[in-house]
């Protein structure tokens, strides 16, 4: 039985940015082939959602139920609750993101 995903509105705006990003330092054919994949990764959690793993950076907090799952360098952050799939963020890994996550996750 598969499970439902959604796509949080700020994790909506964190794709925005990516595109724009690489539409503003490559092209538009790759801004969108990358969004493509990005949504695709998203909506494969709907067959397999626990195989992404625990946050580092939350550990310390004992936040254990946020996971992740990778697609090059852009990490997609998520919690399952009830059969449904919720994306929280979808980042820039290369970034420093323990702030971030803990300004974004923990409000």
């Amino acid at each position: 039985m598969n499970y439902d995903v959604r796509i949080n509105p700020l994790a909506e705006k964190d794709l925005d940015e990516i595109y724009e990003n690489i539409l503003l330092n490559d092209c538009k054919i790759n801004a969108e082939k990358l969004i493509d994949k990005l949504i695709q990764k998203c909506l494969d959690l709907k067959k397999f959602p626990n195989r992404g793993h625990k946050l580092q950076e939350l550990e310390y907090m004992e936040k254990k139920d946020y996971l992740e799952i990778h697609y090059k360098p852009y990490r997609i952050i998520y919690k399952i609750i009830n059969r449904i799939v919720f994306i929280y963020c979808i980042l820039d890994g290369r970034r420093d993101l323990k702030d971030l996550l803990n300004k974004r996750l923990l409000r």
